[in-house]
């Protein structure tokens, strides 16, 4: 079983990732013309990526997506949200304040899922010393933009 560490890793790489695909793709949507169809092109190229993951892994778990709440693949829309709406603003409004305002909605959502255990998450209260450090978080990512 993995450590923490490794999660840890996994994730500090895939923060990495997210201003980068920010970047990417919404120089392709510049590019073409279209963040839109940038989009769609971004989701191809996810599907493929997963469906190859699917099938290495072993797709038996798909029997079982039909039978899941639906209210679950609303994820789906969420991230169709994010990749439109940043690969639509940020050109004119900056990779960096894009996913700045988007750190603070992560930060904001994960304090409250945590809080509650929404979705199944593991409780986490937001204690006062949880707060001081999300608001510290928060504020770090402001000084970062501060122009």
């Amino acid at each position: 079983m993995p450590s923490n560490l490794t999660y840890a890793l996994i994730m500090l790489a895939a923060g990495f990732g997210i201003p980068i695909l920010a970047a990417l793709n919404a120089a392709l949507g510049t590019r073409i013309g279209s963040p839109a169809a940038a989009g769609a092109i971004l989701f191809t190229v996810a599907l493929i990526a997963t469906a190859a993951v699917v099938l290495v892994t072993g797709p038996a778990p798909l029997k079982l997506a039909p039978s899941a709440p639906k209210p679950l693949f609303l994820a789906g829309l969420l991230v169709a949200f994010y990749v439109l709406s940043i690969t639509w603003i940020a050109p004119k409004f900056g990779v960096g304040n894009a996913v700045f305002f988007v750190l603070l909605g992560q930060l904001a959502s994960a304090a409250v899922i945590d809080h509650f255990a929404l979705f199944g998450a593991r409780q986490a209260p937001l204690t006062l010393m949880r707060s001081a450090g999300i608001a510290v978080m928060a504020f770090g990512v402001y000084l970062t933009q501060r122009a």
